[in-house]
């Protein structure tokens, strides 16, 4: 979901950051629509700012979202481990009680007594030195007890801090999901109080230069196979619908979609933007070639893949399916190669 903007001209522009800051500055400001109703160009601006709100509330839900995904799968493995150190220690505790038992059922006398009464005396010197053997066998296991369950308390206090982290997490996901349903029903209800021209015009500036045919990438040529499958994902998507926290196959945001078209490549991305901004390493926009991510706005909130010939495919906001549109719809804020 994008901040709909006339597009920038091409290259790389670091002289628009002090205005994207500003951008960035207002978008932090979570206030709910005033209820007296706007005129229409400010009503177009206002769905603009929810849209752009709702999508930084989406990079944070999907952030969170991965986290608490990432902590179950630790929370488990934890509770795993924890079984099998609890079973290795009952099992510990099991021998020592049959060595203690052996024990005490040979040793009821004193050791010099024991031998004067025997009437084997080589017999009963051969037994107490199985004993000796016994103690020091016993000894070594108690340590080996205690070490154990030094180690399961340890694994028990780890479980504990990711059960809570993963508490944590939850919660945020919640409150993200709050925060962008409410944007997003925001968003809707002011463009249900538009009319239908002031609602096209609306979709209209959305698309950056206004073009509603697709463009010319004849000519394009992909720098190597793995952006070359990973531009055929991207327009496989094409026409599917925006959906927030979606990474695929029938809908997507603006993340989820890079997400998911790279790793028809092989390669892992990042779940958020504010990550793939980092996945790779970064060119100027000058030298964007096809398949590179491009990052926009000074909070890296926006991402869209490079086609060629001035043109990406991203998913732009609710209601609106992945699409080609100008790279210079918003700031660029970034571009990286993975």
């Amino acid at each position: 979901m994008g901040s709909h903007r006339r597009p920038v001209p091409s290259g790389f522009d670091r002289g628009a950051g002090a205005a994207v800051c500003v951008l960035s500055a207002a978008a932090a400001a979570l206030g709910a629509v005033p209820a007296n109703a706007a005129p229409h160009g400010d009503s177009r601006a206002e769905v603009d700012r929810l849209y752009q709100q709702a999508e930084e509330a989406t990079q944070a839900y999907d952030k969170a979202d991965e986290r608490a995904v990432a902590l179950r799968r630790e929370v488990n493995d934890a509770q795993d481990l924890i079984a099998r150190q609890q079973q290795r220690i009952n099992t510990m505790r099991e021998a020592l009680g049959s060595l203690a038992g052996a024990q005490y059922r040979s040793g009821g006398l004193d050791p010099t007594v024991a031998l004067l009464f025997s009437d084997d005396p080589e017999d009963y010197l051969a037994k107490a030195s199985l004993l000796d053997r016994i103690d020091v066998r016993r000894a070594g296991q108690l340590r080996e007890l205690q070490a154990a369950l030094r180690e399961l308390a340890q694994e028990r206090s780890e479980a504990a801090g990711k059960l809570a982290e993963l508490e944590r997490s939850r919660k945020a996901v919640a409150t993200h999901k709050v925060t962008v349903e409410r944007k997003l029903a925001a968003a809707q209800h002011l463009l249900d109080t538009m009319s239908a021209a002031d609602r096209a015009a609306f979709e209209h500036a959305s698309r950056g230069d206004g073009r509603d045919d697709l463009p010319d990438l004849s000519g394009v040529v992909p720098p190597d196979g793995r952006a070359a499958v990973a531009i055929a994902a991207a327009r496989a998507a094409l026409g599917k619908p925006y959906v927030w926290g979606a990474s695929g196959p029938s809908g997507f945001d603006c993340s989820g979609l890079m997400q998911w078209a790279y790793a028809h490549a092989g390669i892992h991305l990042p779940r958020t933007s504010q990550e793939q901004r980092y996945a790779g390493h970064q060119v100027p926009l000058s030298q964007a070639r096809p398949g590179d991510l491009v990052v926009y706005r000074s909070d890296a909130s926006h991402v869209a893949m490079y086609v060629g010939h001035g043109q990406v495919i991203h998913a732009p906001y609710p209601g609106a399916p992945v699409r080609y549109d100008p790279v210079g719809m918003m700031p660029v804020s970034s571009v990286t190669r993975p």
